[in-house]
């Protein structure tokens, strides 16, 4: 369009990047230079000025914008300055959130996607589970497992959240960075955006958690059998299932933006088990 406006013989005023921008990405192409890993800090303010001959006020603008990607952390004080980070699950999650809030995506269009790569994710992960990861999936489907009495809505609810820590255990285990990613991904906008009718019947809840902790129950029995085909299977049965369960409780996706003060800090479900003994 600029260059249609240009032949017609219309002024066009090109708009030049910031200097704060330009700098934002030399840092990151220092970053990739120097393969800096997260943990890893970037040179000092006074260093970064001389190296890209700016001012302090435009080197700690660029940090900020980096720091507001998630690619690093600033510190102050002594010893302070910029650290390199892995950008955190939740603000990816906030970020696609954002776009998807001008789409018209649906409960079914999430789990279409899911149905797709969460079978795969499960059997890939199935030969290098330990029995660190076992022991966390058994716990987590006792926590889940709402048959031992009444509860009220709100822990129905944190039961169903919890559910999903499950998958997220399977997807520590996978050796794929990418498709774990899009299933963990995947998972944070059901656990965080998914949300249920406060009129739905508790029975629904119970019966949801039940399918899922039965399901749970064989896959991880599956996998201890390193049998990998039972596993692809027993997933995309669950896969189908679950979003059935979710139309019948009235599930719907929140309708608005995911606010900075909403966003949760997650331990990455590969955690360490507490021994029981201890």
């Amino acid at each position: 369009m600029v260059m249609d406006r240009a032949r017609a013989g219309i002024a066009v005023e090109i708009k030049q990047p910031k200097r704060a921008d330009l700098v934002a990405e030399e840092i990151k192409r220092l970053i990739t230079e120097k393969d800096l890993k997260p943990g890893d800090r970037l040179p000092q303010e006074a260093e970064l000025q001389q190296l890209y001959s700016v001012s302090k006020s435009t080197i700690r603008e660029a940090l900020k914008s980096l720091e507001v990607q998630g690619l690093i952390k600033v510190t102050t004080g002594p010893g302070g300055g910029g650290m390199v980070i892995e950008v955190p699950l939740a603000r990816t999650l906030q970020l696609l959130q954002n776009y998807l809030f001008f789409k018209d995506v649906t409960i079914d269009d999430i789990y279409t996607v899911r149905k797709l790569l969460e079978p795969e994710l499960a059997a890939g992960a199935v030969p290098h589970l330990t029995e660190q990861d076992f022991a966390a999936l058994e716990a987590n489907i006792e926590c889940c497992d709402g048959s031992s009495g009444a509860h009220d809505r709100g822990h129905l609810i944190r039961q169903r959240k919890e559910d999903i820590t499950y998958h997220d255990i399977l997807a520590a285990a996978n050796p794929n960075p990418f498709l774990r990613f899009s299933c963990e991904l995947i998972n944070e906008m059901i656990r965080q955006l998914i949300e249920f009718r406060n009129d739905t019947p508790l029975a629904a809840h119970k019966r949801f958690g039940e399918a899922n902790v039965q399901i749970h129950r064989a896959i991880t029995q599956a996998a201890r059998e390193r049998n990998v085909e039972k596993v692809r299977t027993l997933m995309s049965e669950h896969m189908t299932e679950a979003p059935k369960h979710v139309k019948r409780m009235k599930g719907k996706l929140r309708g608005r933006l995911i606010l900075d003060s909403e966003m949760r800090k997650r331990t990455r479900a590969k955690a360490v088990v507490v021994d029981k003994d201890s």
